[in-house]
């Protein structure tokens, strides 16, 4: 049997469109590859939009701000020394980009104006910091992209 260019068109087409069904099911059955939003409940999250970026803004605008950087104990948030540590109240979010399992909240409790997360929290890679907290009745929002080495 002799095979000519439209066959052989017609072939490469077949063979490719199984290729890509056989990793589209791969993907769709195995639990391994977990393909869930970022986020719960999404759409409810979307219209707080506009408060959100108030306190961005807010956080932006302060003249001293409190920062987030990973040390080898673990992640260090550090307010400035102007702030009063008693008056600082909110929760910092950690959040795993590639794995929601190791998602986890945290409130803050200030020690010399300082928090650290202990380093046996945290795996290696990528996490997305996000500081929700008030301080004198004002609301403000802080967010990080740390590596966790």
């Amino acid at each position: 049997m002799k095979i000519n260019w439209g066959t052989g068109i017609v072939i490469a087409f077949g063979l490719f469109m199984t290729f890509i069904l056989y990793f589209v099911f791969e993907v769709q059955s195995n639990s391994k590859y977990d393909n869930d939003l970022v986020v719960e409940e999404y759409y409810k999250h979307d219209t707080h939009f506009q408060e959100e970026m108030a306190r961005i803004q807010n956080a932006h605008d302060l003249q001293h701000k409190p920062s987030i950087k990973y040390t080898g104990n673990g992640v260090a948030v550090v307010f400035p020394v102007g702030f009063e540590s008693d008056k600082v109240k909110g929760n910092i979010q950690l959040y795993r980009p590639s794995n929601k399992k190791f998602d986890f909240n945290t409130q803050i409790v200030l020690t010399n104006s300082e928090l650290i997360i202990p380093q046996k929290k945290l795996i290696k890679g990528r996490w997305d910091v996000n500081m929700e907290w008030q301080y004198e009745g004002k609301k403000y929002l802080t967010k990080e992209v740390i590596y966790v080495n």
